[in-house]
């Protein structure tokens, strides 16, 4: 009897603890991360771990929408004077932070010039900001020295990006980042608490205000499904693939490559590739060598280029790499078909008769790579294959990627060399666009273009201008695309509002299990 009573009170108990468990397992989840952020200061820290958390916790003027376009989040709107020097900002009344004070202009204006002046992105902005102030309890107005278009993807792009804090923490807020008890914003999920190597624990926010719409990309309504986020460090991507399968988990990011067939054929996991892919370049020297200005000897090594089997080698998996010409991914607001023509051609013998047109009479070409990055190294083994078919004599020089880096700052050591690109909100903001990148494209055509693009703050035109700079770098060629890749993460496919893909970090808003 008394054998019997024990076996019914283990058995209730068990029942209950298995119980609490799911009840536990419903309203938790479960994030299996690569490590730990070094700080969850959004301003100053571009860490994608921060940005992967803090998003939820903190928010920003603006944000993205599924096109990648940048939408209202704690604005309502804005106004643009004809001259595009002074914009000014309303902002959504009635938002409430952590603390439970309202979100007024003094907290957006606080921060706005602690990101100005020490965020990781402020000066980005801000070195084109004259002044700005709050012209009313609800509404702040930025003063330009001169016309700048990309200004509001900068204010949406959260990763070292303005988020807003209370004007009480940014008071005497540097470069330093600020301490977990000052992690206040206005997001759907609050911090909770921060057991180092162990957890991170964010907790909904019971008070918060949702901007109005559909929900799109990051745009829209937010809803805080769960009660608890818990953003566990498992460094080992084994583990956080075991973990998911045995349910431990409900999200793993940053998975191996070459399991993503496995992974995607089996039932009991979802696979979600992250929408911003990288993509890589090949840089050419516009100052010295065989390849400054000669544009024509330039698109021919680009037509004797068949990007596909690159990628087959390099990248593997068909669902990790998209053939892609344009500089921004399909489905987004930059996406353009621009002079992608050329991007693939892999005419070898129009190539050997381009170049031969050009001047070219068999001049070494030094062609950097670093072993560093693995698909580099392995595109970069295709090409010189493909190029050497066509008559082009290239000079592979393999390197670490610091020999790399010191190297491509001088000149007369390279020809082209290799690297590789990850997501920006902003065309403007692609390294090719920078006239003092090493390659160092500052031609007449370009200047005249980049600035029509940074002076209109027209969304529609400035997509039109960039069509336009997309096909003149086709034409001049002062960097090839490679193509597209993707990593991916993976999650339980009791996780519903996942969604098939991310913009570029998972939030879990509208979320549930």
């Amino acid at each position: 009897m008394k054998l019997s009573r024990a076996i019914r009170s283990f058995a209730l108990a068990t029942a209950l603890t298995t119980l609490s468990t799911s009840v536990w397992a419903e309203g938790v989840l479960r994030y299996a991360t690569v490590g730990e952020p070094p700080s969850l200061d959004q301003q100053v820290i571009t860490s994608d771990l921060t940005t992967t958390i803090a998003h939820h916790i903190f928010e920003g003027l603006y944000t993205f929408d599924a096109s990648n376009a940048p939408v209202p989040l704690l604005a309502s709107g804005e106004t643009v004077s004809e001259d595009g020097k002074t914009i000014v900002i309303s902002l959504r009344q009635g938002v409430k932070f952590h603390n439970g004070e309202e979100m007024t202009s003094a907290d957006v204006l606080a921060s706005l010039k602690r990101w100005g002046e020490f965020g990781s992105r402020g000066s980005l902005l801000f070195d084109h900001v004259e002044s700005v102030e709050a012209t009313g309890d609800y509404e702040i107005t930025l003063n330009l020295k001169e016309p700048f278009g990309p200004w509001k993807n900068l204010m949406a792009f959260i990763n070292g990006g303005p988020a807003i804090y209370p004007a009480s923490v940014m008071d005497g807020a540097t470069k330093e980042p600020i301490s977990p008890d000052n992690y206040i914003g206005t997001g759907p999920y609050k911090f909770g608490s921060w057991d180092p190597n162990r957890k991170i624990e964010l907790v909904r926010f019971d008070d918060y205000v949702s901007p109005e719409g559909e929900a799109d990309g990051y745009g829209g309504k937010r809803v805080a499904e769960f009660d608890a986020l818990n953003f566990l460090p498992v460094p080992d991507a084994g583990t956080r693939i075991a973990g998911l399968r045995a349910g431990d988990y409900d999200y793993a990011e940053s998975i191996p490559g070459d399991l993503y067939a496995e992974l995607d054929a089996d039932e009991n996991v979802t696979t979600i590739l992250n929408g911003g892919p990288i993509f890589g370049l090949v840089f050419m020297n516009s100052k010295v060598g065989p390849l400054k200005e000669n544009f024509a000897l330039r698109r021919a090594i680009q037509s004797a280029l068949n990007k596909t089997p690159a990628l087959q080698v390099a990248i593997g998996p068909e669902g990790l790499w998209r053939a892609n010409g344009s500089f921004a991914p399909e489905g987004n607001v930059w996406y353009s078909e621009s002079g992608t023509e050329n991007f693939s051609a892999g005419k070898t013998e129009e190539a050997k008769s381009a170049a031969a047109e050009s001047g070219y009479n068999g001049e070494p070409i030094k062609f950097m790579v670093s072993t560093n990055y693995p698909f580099h190294y392995d595109t970069a083994i295709v090409y010189t294959k493909q190029l050497a078919q066509a008559g082009f004599n290239i000079d592979l020089q393999v390197y670490d990627w610091a020999t790399l880096i010191e190297k491509r700052a001088q000149p007369d050591q390279w020809d082209m060399f290799f690297t590789h690109h990850g997501f920006v909100p902003d065309p403007i903001l692609i390294s090719v666009m920078n006239d003092t990148y090493p390659g160092w494209w500052a031609t007449p055509e370009k200047q005249e273009l980049k600035n029509r693009f940074t002076a209109s703050s027209d969304e529609a035109e400035r997509q039109e201008i960039w069509s336009e700079i997309q096909a003149l770098i086709y034409e001049q060629v002062p960097t090839m695309k490679t193509g597209d890749v993707y990593t991916y993460n993976i999650a339980s496919p009791k996780l519903q509002g996942m969604g098939e893909a991310t913009l570029i970090w998972p939030s879990f808003w509208n979320v549930s299990k």
